[in-house]
């Protein structure tokens, strides 16, 4: 594309960045217009990553108790994640409050680990053609040389429990192998194999009480396995799309890029960020 015809585009990326509440306004009334819903935003931030806390359930649940829910909510979710037990108390608020007792979930960028589990919370879920969920086993702070980084509960316990088999069928010198099981706390270990127990029953529990009701847990685990291992995404990063998440069972509405709802969904998206 030449520059010139890039730059209206960039331009109208900016304006709508730089939008103030009126604008933003306008856009949530002709969302709420077209799915007969009242729109809730729900965003934290993937450029200084805030995780999804506990107060986010009581902040959230301030907002519901002064709209009207008869109609039900839509949930404007773009998170990189966070705690799975906040995600389950944010999945139970929305549904007490609605009164139709369901709602919905509109992914416009991502949704990843939490973020997902309280889309599955949802009784549908309407992505975009590049819209993400992500595998939900927890990311868990570790202090590194004063540094405080995030990494994937499972691929910390898998590492430990490959290095474990590794030593355990050695036969010769154990030295090695016993010098890098010292970098592991065990403790630690069965804390993060706690954590991605917790996460797969929150999610199958989300889903057998929601839009995968009447099925039974093994069912559920099953079809959401890319879900609750990045063994099959092979990364916990990977983007969940479209058609995968349709395959798993979950209820999708997938729109187009072309299509109306959605360019307003992307404006709203674009004025966040």
């Amino acid at each position: 594309m030449a520059e010139k015809e890039l730059e209206p585009v960039i331009q109208q990326v900016m304006t709508e960045q730089n939008q103030g509440h009126e604008t933003r306004k306008r856009i949530f009334i002709e969302l709420e217009k077209e799915l007969k819903r009242p729109v809730v935003s729900f965003f934290t931030s993937f450029r200084f990553p805030v995780m999804i806390e506990d107060s986010d359930a009581d902040m959230l649940e301030g907002v519901l108790q002064k709209m009207d829910l008869s109609n039900g909510l839509v949930l404007f979710i773009n998170s990189p994640g966070g705690d799975g037990l906040a995600a389950e108390r944010i999945v139970n608020v929305c549904r007490s409050y609605s009164e139709t007792g369901d709602y919905w979930a509109i992914v416009p960028s991502k949704a990843k680990p939490a973020a997902t589990m309280i889309c599955f919370g949802a009784s549908k879920i309407i992505l975009g053609a590049t819209s993400e969920l992500g595998p939900i086993d927890p990311q868990l702070p570790m202090s590194k040389n004063d540094d405080m980084r995030w990494f994937s509960a499972y691929n910390v316990v898998e590492s430990y429990d490959d290095l474990f088999s590794k030593a355990v069928k050695e036969k010769g010198n154990l030295e090695p192998y016993l010098q890098q099981l010292e970098r592991y706390d065990e403790r630690e270990i069965k804390e993060f194999r706690a954590a991605l127990s917790l996460s797969e029953d929150i999610a199958i529990r989300t889903l057998a009480s929601g839009m995968m009701k009447g099925r039974s847990n093994e069912n559920i685990s099953e079809s959401i396995k890319i879900f609750l291992t990045p063994e099959r995404t092979k990364t916990h990063g990977r983007a969940i799309c479209g058609e995968e998440t349709s395959r798993c069972g979950l209820n999708i509405e997938q729109k187009d890029v072309t299509d109306d709802f959605w360019k307003l969904v992307s404006r709203q998206f674009s004025s966040y960020t």
